[in-house]
């Protein structure tokens, strides 16, 4: 028995290879993508037209059949030849045996009902052709005969030999596949018995119950794609089968094509006008798909179509439409007309009264609604819970927040309903909507135990409490649980509500009213820095595709390919899956290919031809609509601010920087400018004030002639040294560009003062001196300048050096109104030169004077130490004092000395 089933194994190998072959010839030239992008079925064409297609196949088949049989017949002939004059090669006699059929009848079987291109039609003739009729030979149908017999007996050994030499003698019998089906399934062969009935099948098109049978086989075995196939044959066979045209509406609403699933039901409709559940999904079906028109007219011709009685849900469903749109008078007017046509003289459903009564509320009739929704106060509340919730939920969205509380109350009552919790919610909302903050309160409290995870009721709860000033009550109420070690983590979400953006925002704007700095800081700063990375990244990272990726998208085109009559089956997808399935592919082999080469010349394989590789996370800002709303930028700048305070300098700098960078166009100007100075005063307090001086630069390329700019700017580069390069590039530019600008002068004269180098000073001051002669602060500068240089060596007419020096000290005495500073300078210059006399005179002026403290000029938010200084700071007598009774002391004159010491500098 073995030798005989291997011959039926390879028979069937043959057979199913030649009917692959001729499928695809057809299809070779064809572009991949150009056929997906086609339509899907072509089945769907018009029932009239597969028809004239099918009986225009069956003609052919006849005449193929005369056609073989001559052909077999010329066979035998040509076989007893051969017998006489011996055997042939033991190859082809073996061939022979094994198939009974010539390769001409195989390539007649792979045509056999195969559907052609469309061709030219010939005027039909009415009636049978004269000797199409293919009838079986009387042995033939013996032979069948005997192997059903031996199959009901149970004599499969028996049949399968039978039906071998049945299919040897006729391959084009559809009985002798669908008998070995049979047989092999009772024998357990599945997947061979499916074979022959998938050969039976191909040979008897019409059988819609072989299709059915191969359709749940496919479907139990996972091929989607030839059980769509089935599926399409079975419905050719059998068009009026309601059953095999819902199964593929569904197969396209699976995959999401809910214009053809509409289609697919319409034609169920056509064929069966009285199917409701069609019409509905169909109708459902188009609203999907936005066509809310044609949803309508579906639902309206149905109605028509039934003047005296029709089905409920239908007018149900139809009033639901127009109400989810907002069309609350064409609902109230289709249900008042049911009434009238379907229910005169009886009571409405009383659904369609809760809806007429809805419609009513939203069109603001609201006595008519509370007369239709009578009806539902004289049921148990128990009974219709979802309608009584439909009605509260009306009016509240129309404000009539009395009659809503009415019904929640209704609601209430129903103890142990599994929307408890949001009831209790919706009657708080309604309680703060009429300004009665206590019962909110109340209900809110009672809602939280059975809506634990809600945020907003969280966040609304907190806010009421917070406007009683309970500000502990409401951090309780958002801190995460005190027992959080002890809870099970897997009754909590994979994100607890505690870990929200709501409720840290919350949390971190109490804190930040109470001043705690640190615990507001600790709040908000992770969830901020979060955020600002994820916009950083956002626009840059590119999803990278690894081979797991792209080999999971291409899986389904990977269809089974078995032998069979079907030849290549498309897989079963929406347009655009198969599209980047197609893509994927393409970019796969592209991958594969550089792997190969890259594996050849010896180069270390990236990470990117790895199958573990992950996708880049896709992270997601926990602060919604970040940076786009003014309170978040307001958020920033307090949190910036608290940073200071705290003195973690780093990440307030790297939140300025990250929030200049990505918005810095977008913010108001003076968010904007608080935020630049912020980033200087952070700068200049932190260890490296590298960051703030590209702010002060770019602030003095806004106002170039800004004293406050500049003032800035030097504070931030006396403390980065001599040797940044910036700096002097950036006050050569600045000269340059703007030559009648004092402050970059000035600045450069500081500098060469510092390094001793007067001569240079003097020269920068003077250039300052003819642009600002008036200013008290060159004037000051030019003469320490002019007598530092005349303690050089080098300086051949100190005495008129000197004499310029002093000059432009008491010029600044004149512009400065004769003040105590200046007069402190003069007495210190004479002092340095050696003349002491004069230096005593005007020390004791400064003894003499009393000066008024000024503020000392700061940064904006700048905190400095002079604010708690004692009062005098600007006052000069003790350092007068001082230098005084030195002069004294030196003199010999040391009584004075003491004296002096002794009315200014005790405490």
């Amino acid at each position: 028995m073995e030798s005989k089933g291997s011959e039926i194994d390879e028979f069937e190998k043959a057979l199913e290879s030649a009917l692959d072959g001729s499928t695809e010839e057809e299809e070779e030239d064809e572009n991949e993508e150009r056929e997906y992008s086609d339509d899907d079925g072509e089945e769907e064409d018009d029932d009239d037209d597969d028809e004239e297609e099918e009986e225009e196949n069956a003609l052919d088949s006849m005449e193929q059949n005369q056609q073989f049989e001559y052909e077999a017949l010329a066979e035998k002939k040509r076989k007893t030849l051969a017998d006489a004059k011996g055997e042939g090669s033991a190859k082809k006699a073996r061939q022979e045996d094994m198939t009974g059929a010539s390769l001409a009848e195989i390539e007649e079987i792979m045509n056999f009902g195969m559907r052609k291109k469309r061709r030219r039609r010939m005027p039909k003739r009415r009636g049978r052709r004269k000797g199409s009729k293919n009838k079986l030979s009387p042995e033939i149908t013996r032979m069948l005969g005997d192997a059903t017999l031996h199959y009901a007996h149970g004599n499969y050994e028996e049949a399968l030999t039978v039906l071998s030499e049945v299919v040897k003698r006729a391959p084009l019998v559809a009985d002798s596949y669908h008998t070995l089906g049979l047989v092999h399934k009772a024998l357990g062969n599945t997947e061979k018995a499916m074979k022959f009935y998938r050969i039976a099948a191909f040979l008897r098109p019409k059988d819609s119950s072989l299709w059915k049978l191969l359709f749940s086989w496919h479907v139990e075995q996972g091929d989607i794609a030839r059980a769509w196939k089935c599926l399409s044959k079975a419905i050719s066979a059998d068009p009026d089968d309601i059953s095999l045209r819902s199964l593929h509406a569904l197969f396209y609403d699976e995959l999401g094509d809910h214009q053809r699933a509409a289609e697919s039901y319409e034609q169920i409709v056509r064929i069966c006008p009285e199917d409701v559940e069609a019409i509905k999904t169909a109708a459902k079906m188009h609203l999907n798909c936005g066509q809310i028109k044609r949803c309508v007219g579906i639902l309206e011709d149905y109605l028509k179509g039934h003047p005296s009685e029709a089905d409920l849900s239908v007018i149900i469903l139809l009033a639901d439409v127009f109400m989810e749109i907002d069309a609350h008078n064409n609902a109230l007017q289709h249900i008042e007309h049911a009434q009238m046509i379907y229910y005169s003289g009886k009571e409405l459903p009383l659904e369609l009264m809760i809806k007429a009564g809805i419609c009513h509320v939203f069109l603001g009739n609201i006595e008519k609604a509370e007369i239709h929704f009578s009806a539902l106060q004289q049921e148990n509340f128990s009974i219709h819970p979802e309608f009584i919730t439909k009605v509260a939920d009306a009016f509240m969205s129309t404000e009539c927040f009395h009659s809503a509380l009415k019904y929640y109350h209704m609601l209430e009552l129903n103890v142990g309903a599994d929307n408890e919790g949001e009831i209790h919610v919706k009657i708080a909302q309604c309680y703060l909507s009429l300004n009665d903050r206590a019962k909110a309160i109340m209900f809110f409290y009672k809602a939280l135990p059975m809506l634990k995870d809600s945020i907003d009721a969280r966040v609304a709860l907190a806010s009421l409490i917070l406007e009683d000033a309970k500000e502990d009550e409401a951090i309780s109420l958002l801190s995460p649980p005190k027992d959080l070690d002890s809870l099970d983590s897997n009754s909590y979400m994979q994100n607890p509500w505690w870990l929200d953006g709501k409720i840290k925002l919350k949390l971190c704007h109490i804190y930040k009213a109470k001043g705690m700095l640190e615990d507001f800081v600790n709040t908000i700063s992770p969830l901020v820095r979060e955020s600002l990375y994820v916009k950083t990244l956002r626009p840059k990272v590119k999803k990278r595709l690894t081979i797991s990726v792209l080999r999971e998208r291409i899986s389904i085109l990977n269809v089974q390919e078995n032998d069979d009559v079907f030849g290549e089956v498309r897989p079963l997808a929406s347009k655009s899956d198969l599209l980047r399935a197609c893509r994927a592919r393409k970019l796969l082999q592209k991958k594969e290919e550089q792997k190969a080469a890259d594996k050849a010349a010896g180069i270390d394989l990236p990470s990117d031809y790895s199958d573990d590789e992950s996708l880049l996370e896709n992270r997601v800002s926990p602060l919604h609509d970040f940076l786009k709303d003014e309170a978040h930028h307001d958020l920033i700048i307090d949190l910036c601010k608290a940073l200071q305070s705290l003195q973690r300098y780093s990440e307030a700098l790297e939140i300025i920087n990250l929030t200049l960078r990505l918005v810095s166009d977008k913010l108001p100007g003076d968010r904007e400018d608080q935020l630049q100075s912020l980033l200087a005063q952070i700068s200049f307090n932190a260890t490296d004030p590298k960051h703030g001086f590209d702010y002060v630069r770019s602030a003095i390329q806004k106002q170039p002639h800004s004293i406050a700019a500049w003032n800035c700017y030097y504070k931030i580069t006396s403390r980065l040294g001599k040797s940044h390069s910036k700096h002097a590039k950036f006050l050569r530019y600045m000269r340059n560009k703007h030559k009648r600008c004092v402050p970059p002068i000035v600045i450069s004269a500081h500098q060469f003062t510092m390094l001793s180098h007067h001569q240079d000073a003097a020269r920068e001051y003077l250039e300052a001196y003819k642009l600002m002669p008036e200013c008290p602060l060159v004037n000051l500068c030019a003469g320490t300048a002019l007598i530092n240089l005349t303690l050089g060596f080098r300086l051949q007419n100190k005495h008129q050096c000197l004499a310029q020096g002093l000059a432009f000290l008491y010029n600044n005495l004149q512009l400065t109104e004769n003040s105590q500073e200046a007069l402190y300078n003069i007495a210190r210059a004479y002092h340095h030169v050696g003349l002491v006399s004069l230096a005593a005179s005007y020390y004791e002026k400064v003894l003499a004077a009393c000066e008024k403290d000024y503020p000392i000029p700061k940064l904006l938010n700048e905190n400095s130490e002079m604010e708690n200084m004692k009062p005098g700071y600007c006052d000069l007598r003790r350092e007068a004092a001082y230098n005084l009774h030195i002069i004294y002391k030196n003199s010999g004159a040391f009584d004075l000395a003491r004296q002096v010491l002794k009315n200014h500098c005790t405490f």
